[in-house]
């Protein structure tokens, strides 16, 4: 017990020397005059490296502080930490008086990124990471663009930069010396000479991205929008006029009735003046769309078609202006398609199909005399995000619609009576069916061979005669040579 004192006195006596060597390896630097060739370090923010020298460093010094810290773990051993990113050299003596160059550089960490992507996305083989300072390179192909996308936000997530400390230090960097590294003569040193490092990506990093996608693939998106329509209307309507020596009376519901205009009319009279008029009118009707544009678009890029129209609407400003608003209508597309791995094919696909109406909106307004008619356009529209191989058909979209509507219009009392009261009411009837569908089919296409055929190749314009004396519109067309028979050995 009595020797403990003692002990502590000398482990603090060599503490206090291994600490004060260490102070003067920092800063004592005689070199002989000769220099050895220049050494390069490279280092990865926030990480060390141990670095054998050839022989026993006597000194050193660290052209810049802030970027990098070397410490002596053994008497031939540095110990580099890179602070901040940047560039910097060190100045090392060793024991003959001979002097090495090394040449730091401090940049992000490339393996860390590339370790991360080979973990995440073990498919993609051809992946390189490099840093070049505060910036990540990231070079190779992959297989489609997504994984781009995927690749970027990896990476992405390694140069976002860390709030800054509290105690408004830079938090890119801060460093301080580890009391647990061994000093030049094996023995630990003081609190003072602590070493710890800290780092943050700098906010000004940034990603180049030289990825390239493997074989773009093209693609051709085939749309069918198939409609039919159908519609029954059935009117029956009747009025009728009586004079007697008071005056007249009259229940004609429509004005049109007694002129005459409505089709299937039925008028039967008298000479007084007496007369039952009777309109009758039946409509079928029978509408078939079947549209099919073809659009084809790089993988990754928008492509879009368009067989149709403008038209200008007019639309009322402020100071009671107006401007004519421009709107499309006909067949419409609109796809991005995007080719994923194993031959998928993500389409964002809006078709469309839109025509004017016969019958158009009647409106009113100050400064237009009488009533203005503003065109209708019926539009079938369909927008959505399907995934399919190629040469599959989906339907994205549909629609089935059954409306039924009926009408009856009287004089009260009388045309509720059982069979005269025909002669003082009004029917109508009518019903719309409309089916509708969209249905979609993509294909990885290839360019055209040299020799294709064009739609106008087989069409030849009529001559005279048969112009004005056959009624052709077009040629007839040629007709092929029959094949020369066989020749015929004759027999022996």
């Amino acid at each position: 017990m009595k020797l403990l004192p003692y002990l502590a006195v000398l482990v603090l006596a060599v503490g206090a020397g291994a600490a004060h060597a260490a102070g003067k390896a920092e800063t004592r630097l005689h070199c002989n005059g000769q220099v050895a060739a220049p050494v390069s370090l490279n280092l990865a923010l926030g990480k060390a490296k141990l670095m054998q020298m050839p022989e026993t460093v006597e000194a050193r010094s660290v052209g810049n502080p802030a970027v990098l810290h070397a410490r002596l773990v053994a008497p031939d051993a540095l110990y580099v930490v890179g602070l901040e990113i940047g560039s910097s050299n060190m100045m090392v003596q060793g024991s003959s008086g001979l002097c090495t160059l090394i040449e730091v550089v401090v940049g992000l960490d490339a393996g860390a990124v590339q370790n991360a992507l080979a973990t995440l996305l073990p498919e993609q083989k051809e992946l390189h990471v490099s840093a070049a300072g505060d910036t990540l390179v990231i070079s190779g192909t992959v297989d489609d663009a997504p994984t781009v996308e995927r690749v970027m936000e990896v990476a992405s997530a390694f140069v976002r930069r860390q709030p800054p400390a509290a105690d408004g230090s830079k938090a890119s960097a801060t460093a301080a010396a580890s009391s647990n590294s061994p000093s030049p003569g094996g023995s630990s040193g003081s609190s003072s000479s602590r070493a710890v490092a800290t780092a943050a990506a700098p906010a000004g990093a940034a990603i180049i991205n030289l990825l390239s996608v493997r074989a773009p693939q093209q693609v051709m998106l085939e749309v069918k929008i198939a409609e039919v329509s159908k519609s029954l209307l059935d009117k029956l309507e009747a009025g009728s006029t009586l004079n007697f020596g008071g005056g007249s009376w009259s229940s004609a519901l429509s004005s049109s009735f007694l002129s005459g205009t409505l089709r299937g009319l039925l008028r039967i009279g008298g000479a007084a003046g007496n007369h039952v008029a009777l309109a009758a009118e039946k409509q079928d009707g029978l509408v078939r769309i079947l549209a099919e544009p073809t659009v084809m678009a790089l993988s990754g890029q928008e492509g879009s078609f368009l067989a149709g129209g403008k038209i200008f609407i007019p639309v009322g400003q402020d100071n009671n202006k107006v401007t004519l608003e421009e709107k499309e209508f006909g067949v419409g597309l609109r796809f991005t398609p995007t080719v994923l791995a194993g031959g998928r094919i993500n389409l964002r696909v809006a078709p469309e199909v839109s025509e004017l109406s016969r019958e158009g909106i009647g409106i009113s307004a100050n400064g237009i005399s009488g009533n203005a008619l503003l065109p209708l356009i019926t539009t079938r529209r369909a927008a959505t995000t399907v995934e399919l191989y190629d040469g599959q058909s989906f339907a994205i979209g549909g629609l089935i619609r059954d409306s039924q509507s009926s009408g009856l219009r009287g004089m009260p009392v009388l045309g509720d009576l059982p069979v005269l009261g025909t002669l003082f009411r009004s029917t109508d009837f009518q019903q719309d069916r409309t089916e509708l569908l969209f249905v979609v089919t993509p294909h990885l296409v290839k360019p055209l061979p040299a020799s294709y055929a064009l739609p106008t190749d087989g069409l030849q314009a009529p001559d005279r005669v048969q112009l004005n004396l056959q009624g052709r519109l077009e040629a007839a067309p040629a007709t092929a040579p029959a094949p020369l028979p066989a020749p015929v050995n004759p027999p022996r």
